[in-house]
């Protein structure tokens, strides 16, 4: 048994001493290197482009003046919570359409004129509209099918102006207060 015990010992250190074989150049799994992604170029020397695929934009890029957001008020707010983080605070927001397939859901800010403006506090209050574009002719279908949750990031020198923020649906609104 002291042999077993002794010989189990030094094999497992031994394999465990063998830790470098896997970034050795004699591991064949090793002797190919990993594949690198490439752009497809074809021979007249325009880029194949998937349509698929919608084009990359920068961080920086601002979307199109002519494209406007289509959303409607969701019926219900049924959840309001502010959470603290770093520099800030998330506004969640959790709402109930009448009808189920409601997407592209936000937090939309009442009081600025477009929807790339600042947050703007109103006397001490920021308000939002829970807006979701909504279906007319989808099913109405059980609550836990038509939920939805938003979140929004509000900065600390918007919240130092703010004592209560608001969030407006159709038939209801949520207050939370500091």
């Amino acid at each position: 048994m002291r042999t077993f015990l002794s010989l189990l010992v030094i094999s497992s250190m031994a394999l465990a001493g063998c830790s470098g074989w896997r970034d050795s150049r004699a591991n064949p799994s090793n002797w190919f290197g990993s594949g690198e992604p490439r752009r497809v170029v074809k021979s007249d020397g325009s880029e194949e482009v998937n349509p698929l695929i919608p084009e990359r934009t920068g961080i920086f890029d601002r979307t199109p003046e002519d494209e406007v957001y289509e959303g409607t008020p969701v019926d219900q707010v049924t959840a309001l919570s502010i959470e603290p983080t770093p520099g800030g605070a998330i506004v969640r927001a959790t709402g109930l359409p009448l009808r189920q397939e409601a997407f592209d859901v936000r937090l939309v800010d009442v009081n600025a004129e477009d929807a790339d403006d600042d947050l703007t506090p109103v006397d001490g209050v920021l308000t939002f509209r829970l807006s979701a574009v909504q279906s007319r002719v989808a099913p109405q279908g059980p609550e836990r099918t038509r939920r939805v949750h938003v979140g929004r990031f509000v900065s600390d020198q918007t919240l130092a102006q703010t004592r209560v923020i608001r969030v407006v649906a159709a038939r209801n609104e949520r207050v939370s207060r500091r």
